[in-house]
């Protein structure tokens, strides 16, 4: 199920054996808080966690006999295992009889992350497990995630903030949780959340910053583009921070362009988010090939040339913003 459905699903009881699996942090974080405040009092007596990475083989009876543990004064006891990725034979030999029969007064969570190296058992078809996708999110379920937390505190907010809250957060829950309990407290509980409040309230990504001023060399605002950087080495990025994040991002508008693939395997083959994926993508429509291929050269350029001593990295950062934002001709494709 997806992880919107997970809370639901709590009316109705905690099941014996639950899979977290995905990239997103925030869901698994929640999802464990949401199994301990419902069923689990006294966590000091009735919570147990174990690193995956360390169980093997003969250890996962450690794992088990947590499982069989009954509750004191609860009424379940919750055992959490990370990045447990059992061989088939593990399975088999040591966890096969309690998932065929597990114990009910018992939530044993399993949260995985990372891809497991080699063959490993499919935990997700085995018996009593139920799997929770806590991978990305859509806009469309964060936009209502964040509307929902407003309405929750009486507070009101449109659309358009909950879109900016959004973007600036580049669609990271963790992030988007933080900044919406930031702005609910700055407003307060029947307060009104105004575009200004989301911009002088959330810390936009460094990458976001960025997004902005490759913007606004698409849309010749070289008034905007110098206003952003200097926000940067305001906030302590140095003049070659600012330079390897240019290199990076127009390196990855580049590659969004040239694979030639949709948003999700784009995002898996470049180790980016798939939001960030969308907004490179909408922005690279906005140069020719070469045009981003030529900004992400000049930058390369310079960067080596201050490793090589030829420029001060100050130098360096003066030429580049030339090269970029003046260097072509046109930065739109007719």
């Amino acid at each position: 199920m997806k992880f919107v459905l997970f809370r639901k699903s709590l009316e109705e009881g905690a099941a014996p054996i639950y899979l977290f699996d995905g990239e997103e942090v925030y869901f698994k974080e929640r999802g464990e808080q949401m199994l301990k405040d419902k069923f689990v009092s006294e966590p000091s007596l009735n919570f147990s966690s174990f690193d995956g990475s360390a169980v093997k083989g003969s250890g996962i009876s450690a794992l088990i006999a947590a499982a069989e543990s009954f509750p004191l004064l609860s009424e379940k006891r919750l055992v959490k295992i990370t990045d447990f990725y059992p061989t088939e034979n593990e399975y088999e030999t040591y966890l096969k009889k309690y998932f065929e029969n597990p114990m009910q007064s018992t939530i044993l969570l399993i949260v995985n992350s990372s891809s497991p190296k080699g063959k490993t058992a499919d935990l997700k078809k085995k018996p009593n497990v139920t799997h929770v996708d806590c991978s990305k999110a859509d806009e469309e379920t964060i936009l209502r995630w964040i509307f929902t937390q407003f309405r929750r505190n009486g507070t009101e907010a449109d659309t358009e903030c909950c879109e900016r809250i959004m973007r600036y957060c580049l669609g990271d829950m963790s992030r988007i949780a933080g900044e919406t309990e930031k702005l609910l407290a700055y407003v307060g509980a029947g307060g009104q959340i105004t575009s200004q409040d989301v911009d002088e309230v959330v810390y936009r990504d460094t990458d976001y910053k960025i997004y902005e001023m490759t913007n606004a060399v698409s849309s010749g605002n070289y008034g905007k583009y110098v206003s952003v950087m200097n926000e940067l080495l305001d906030k302590g990025l140095d003049e070659m921070g600012v330079l390897t994040s240019l290199c990076l991002y127009f390196r990855s508008l580049f590659e969004i362009v040239s694979l030639n693939k949709n948003d999700a395997e784009t995002a898996r083959l470049l180790g980016m988010k798939e939001y960030a994926v969308k907004m490179s993508r909408r922005q690279a429509e906005s140069f020719s090939l070469l045009r981003l291929k030529e900004c992400y050269t000049a930058v390369c350029s310079a960067q080596n040339s201050v490793r090589s001593g030829d420029i001060s990295p100050q130098g360096a950062l003066l030429k580049v913003n030339a090269s970029i934002f003046f260097g072509g001709k046109r930065n739109i494709i007719e």
